[in-house]
C-alpha cells in the first residue's frame, strides 16, 4: 500500500487585530496644519474653521472633503467643475502626502503611549494587535474604546474602531460605524460579515481599480459574489494579485501586524529658572543641549538638515522658527541659531534683554530635528571637499560676528519684474524664494536676460525724431517711433509688451509696457513706460 502524501499548507488563521479609521484625515491634516501656523503668527493670521467647505484635490479630482461640503453635494472622485458647482464656495487645496504623514506621527505617538506595536497603515488609518490591549483593559471593546477616548482627547471626536480577524475585515467594519463607536466582528464570522458588502470596497485594500470595473461587469457585485468563485479561474485571469482579492474576499487575510519602529527621540529642550535675560546668556546655557542633540544624532548614525528652535518667556511670549543648512549642523551651529533667533525676536542683531518685554526673560529653550539624514551622506571625502569646506567654515565665522543676515547670497525667484526675481538668503539656509520660479507669471521677460538690472528706477528721456515724447495709447500703440534716448540717437527698437498686474485692486494696480532698444553706441536696454514716465530695468551688455 502507498503511502500518503503530505498533507496541504494550511494558510495561518487570521490575527484578532483593532483598527482605527480618522475619517477625511487630509481635511483634518490641512486644518491642523494652518491652526499651527496661525498660532506661530501670533494672532496676525485668523485661525481656520471647521465649518469651511474644503476638499482635497489630486488630478482634477476630489480624494477628501469635510463635513461641511460632503452637506452640500461634494463626493470623493467627482471632478472639480462638478464639486464647485455643488458647493460654489468651496476651498479647493492641493493634495499633499507629506503633510498628512507629519500631521499623523503626533496620533501615532499619542496611541502607542496606550498600547506598543502600532501600525500605520496609511495617514489616518493604523492598527494594533487586539490581543495585548484586549488582556489589560479587560476585552477587546473596552482597549477599543480606551483608544478612541484618547483620540477624542488629541482633538479627533470622530475616529471610529473595528476589531475582527485581520486588517482588511477590521478596516471594513471601522468604515461602517458611525462616528466615536466601535465594531466589533466575532472571530470566525469574516466571511459573513464581509458576504453583502459591495465589491469596490477591495479599492482601498490594494486592489486596482480596472480588476474592481472587470468583476463588476462579469456581475460579480459584492464580495460574497467574488468569494463564492473557484480560486483556479480566477488565479488564472486575475494571476496572483486577484488571488491575493479573493482571500480577502472571504475573510481569508492572513496579513500579520507589522508595528512601527519608534523614531528616536532627538529633541532637547532647557528651562531656566530664574528666567535669563541676556541673549549671550541663554546661548552659552543652552550649549549642553545642543551638544545633547548632537550626541542623540550621532548615536542614531543621523546627521541634522532642519531644525525647529522654540523660545518662551516668562510673559507669554513664543517664538518657533524653522532654520535650515546646506550641509548639517553642528552644536555651535546650533548655539548661532539660538542666538539669531533671540536677536531677531527683540528686533535687532545686538539686542539686549527679553523675548517678551523689558522685564521679563527666557524659560524654555527647544531644539528639535525637523529633517534628518543619513550620516554616511555627509562623511567627508579623501578628496575634492577642501575648498568648499574652508568657504563654508569661513562665512559662518564671519556670520557669528555680524549676526544672521550679515551674509548673504543671492537667489533667483519668479516675478514679473527684474528687482523683484533677486532674493537674498542668509548664509546657510536653503529657504524657498517668496515668489517661486515654477509658477506662471504672464509677462515676465523671456531669454536672453539683461546682464545688469538697476534696483532702483533709472529715469531717462526717450522721444521721437521731432523731440516730442514718445507715449502709448490705451490700445497699445506708440505715438510716434523712438529715435533718441537721453539726446542719443536709438539705431533700433522693439516694443511694445504690456505689464499689467492687480487691475482688481486699485492701490496696487499697475500698466506698463516694456521696450528693447539699441542705441548709437551699440549698447541695448530694457526700458518701461509707466504712468507717461520712461524709466530703465536694465542693461544688456
Amino acid at each position: 500500500m502507498g503511502s500518503a502524501g503530505p498533507a496541504p499548507t494550511r494558510a495561518p488563521a487570521p490575527t484578532r487585530v483593532i483598527v482605527l479609521w480618522l475619517p477625511d484625515w487630509p481635511v483634518t491634516a490641512l486644518l491642523r496644519s494652518e491652526a499651527r501656523a496661525a498660532a506661530h503668527a501670533g494672532g496676525d493670521t485668523a485661525p481656520p474653521t471647521e465649518d469651511e467647505p474644503i476638499a482635497i484635490m489630486h488630478a482634477n479630482r476630489v480624494v477628501a472633503c469635510s463635513a461641511t461640503a460632503r452637506r452640500q453635494g461634494v463626493r470623493r472622485g467627482q471632478r472639480r467643475r462638478d464639486a464647485q458647482g455643488a458647493c460654489p464656495r468651496l476651498r479647493l487645496v492641493s493634495a499633499d502626502p507629506a503633510r498628512d504623514e507629519r500631521a499623523f506621527l503626533p496620533i501615532l505617538s499619542r496611541i502607542e503611549e496606550l498600547t506598543p506595536g502600532v501600525q500605520p497603515l496609511r495617514p489616518g488609518l493604523c492598527a494594533v494587535r487586539a490581543r495585548g490591549p484586549a488582556r489589560f483593559y479587560g476585552g477587546e471593546e473596552q482597549a477599543a474604546s480606551a483608544l478612541l477616548d484618547e483620540l477624542a482627547a488629541s482633538g479627533i471626536p470622530d475616529a471610529r474602531a473595528g476589531v475582527a480577524d485581520g486588517l482588511f475585515t477590521a478596516e471594513q467594519a471601522a468604515r461602517l460605524m458611525s462616528p466615536a463607536s466601535i465594531r466589533i466582528v466575532p472571530r470566525g464570522a469574516s466571511a459573513a460579515f464581509l458576504s453583502p458588502l459591495t465589491i469596490a470596497a477591495l479599492s482601498p485594500a490594494g486592489g486596482d481599480d480596472e480588476i474592481v470595473a472587470l468583476l463588476a461587469r462579469l456581475g460579480v457585485q459584492t464580495l460574497g459574489d467574488f468569494a463564492a468563485l473557484d480560486i483556479s479561474p480566477v488565479r488564472d485571469r486575475l494571476g496572483e494579485h486577484g488571488a491575493r482579492l479573493h482571500a480577502l474576499a472571504g475573510g481569508a487575510d492572513s496579513r500579520p501586524v507589522v508595528p512601527r519602529v519608534p523614531p528616536p527621540e532627538l529633541a532637547r529642550e532647557v528651562e531656566f529658572e530664574p528666567p535669563l535675560a541676556l541673549a549671550d546668556q541663554v546661548a552659552f546655557a543652552v550649549r549642553t543641549t545642543a551638544d545633547a542633540v548632537v550626541t542623540g544624532l550621532d548615536e542614531a548614525s543621523l546627521v541634522c538638515t532642519e531644525v525647529r528652535i522654540t523660545l518662551l518667556d516668562d510673559r507669554g511670549g513664543r517664538s518657533e522658527r524653522v532654520w535650515l543648512h546646506p550641509t548639517c549642523f553642528d552644536a555651535p551651529a546650533l548655539v548661532d541659531r539660538v542666538r539669531w533667533q533671540l536677536q531677531t525676536s527683540l528686533g535687532g542683531e545686538n539686542g539686549a534683554p527679553t523675548l517678551g518685554g523689558e522685564n521679563g526673560g527666557v524659560t524654555l529653550v527647544r531644539i528639535e530635528p525637523e529633517a534628518v539624514d543619513d550620516a554616511s551622506h555627509h562623511q567627508p571625502a579623501l578628496l575634492g571637499q577642501g575648498p568648499d569646506e574652508r568657504l563654508h567654515h569661513a562665512m559662518s565665522r564671519v556670520q557669528a560676528l555680524l549676526g544672521h543676515r550679515g551674509v548673504v547670497t543671492p537667489m533667483l525667484a519668479g516675478g514679473r519684474w527684474l528687482s523683484e526675481r533677486e532674493q537674498r538668503v542668509p548664509w546657510g539656509d536653503a529657504e524657498r524664494p517668496a515668489h517661486p520660479r515654477d509658477l506662471p507669471w504672464p509677462g515676465s521677460l523671456p531669454a536672453p536676460l539683461p546682464s545688469e538690472v538697476y534696483r532702483s528706477r533709472r529715469p531717462v528721456a526717450v522721444a521721437a525724431a521731432d523731440g516730442a515724447p514718445v507715449a502709448v495709447d490705451e490700445r497699445g500703440a506708440v505715438s510716434a517711433p523712438p529715435a533718441l534716448l537721453d539726446g542719443r540717437r536709438i539705431a533700433a527698437w522693439a516694443g511694445p509688451w504690456p505689464v499689467i498686474e492687480r487691475q482688481w485692486d486699485a492701490d496696487r494696480a499697475r500698466r506698463a509696457h516694456r521696450f528693447q532698444v539699441v542705441d548709437a553706441d551699440q549698447i541695448a536696454w530694457l526700458l518701461v513706460l509707466e504712468d507717461g514716465r520712461w524709466w530703465a530695468e536694465g542693461r544688456y551688455t
